[in-house]
């Protein structure tokens, strides 16, 4: 039997008062509500009577609403890197592992709850300027880059530094097309150009390998 969203609702917010800590009840009623309404949407007082906790264990526990958000992205950023370093540990090759995530992608946003990235939100619902929502983010984002950049090193690209920032803005254009347009299909296509853009870069390696060896094999000899 599936359960409606209101009744689901009403579920979560009875779990968020009822168990854990005072900080993981206000995390669980901050992840449910930021991310399904926005963090600057929702009031404080609102995060308080989902978690059942007095405004006062707020101020104790994370000392401004802008560390509650700091926190929840965090834990947000958490879950997104445990899920890709599970679907990347189940392929042996660099080139399966760095398609891998843009597979765990497409399941991410088939899952019905999925309302885009949570970072890409935060940062716009923010002002501009430095912000723990933009320092959490920045962090996040600099991870994603540098395993893709690790994964092309070991694939043996000629820049794996610049190829991970292309399979970056890959995978953010996904994201926003699939949360601006409601294009699901978004993932699979990043994911085929991801591979046209890997061939490519091996390719190029190819040939400058055996340009280099020809040129080698036509030095005359010492005699």
């Amino acid at each position: 039997m599936t359960l409606d969203r209101p009744v689901c609702t009403f579920l979560r917010m009875v779990e968020s008062k009822s168990t854990g800590s005072v900080r993981e009840r206000l995390l669980r009623a901050a992840d449910e509500l930021f991310y399904e309404e926005g963090v600057h949407i929702v009031g404080i007082d609102r995060v308080l009577a989902r978690a059942g906790v007095a405004k006062a264990s707020l101020y104790g526990t994370f000392g401004s609403k802008d560390e509650l958000v700091r926190a929840y992205l965090e834990g947000r950023g958490l879950r997104i890197q445990e899920r890709i370093a599970k679907r990347i540990a189940g392929h042996e090759g660099p080139r399966d592992r760095i398609l891998s995530v843009f597979d765990q992608l497409s399941e991410r946003v088939a899952d019905g709850s999925f309302r885009g990235c949570a970072f890409i939100n935060a940062c716009a619902e923010g002002a501009p300027g430095a912000t723990p929502a933009r320092e959490v983010a920045a962090a996040h984002r600099a991870w994603r880059c540098d395993l893709f950049a690790k994964l092309a090193r070991e694939l043996g690209v000629p820049d794996p530094v610049e190829t991970g920032r292309e399979l970056s803005l890959l995978y953010d254009g996904a994201l926003v097309a699939s949360s601006m347009d409601s294009d699901s299909g978004a993932p699979a296509t990043a994911r085929k150009l991801a591979e046209s853009l890997l061939d490519t870069r091996v390719a190029t390696k190819a040939v400058a390998r055996s340009s280099a060896k020809r040129r080698r094999s036509r030095r005359p000899r010492a005699t």
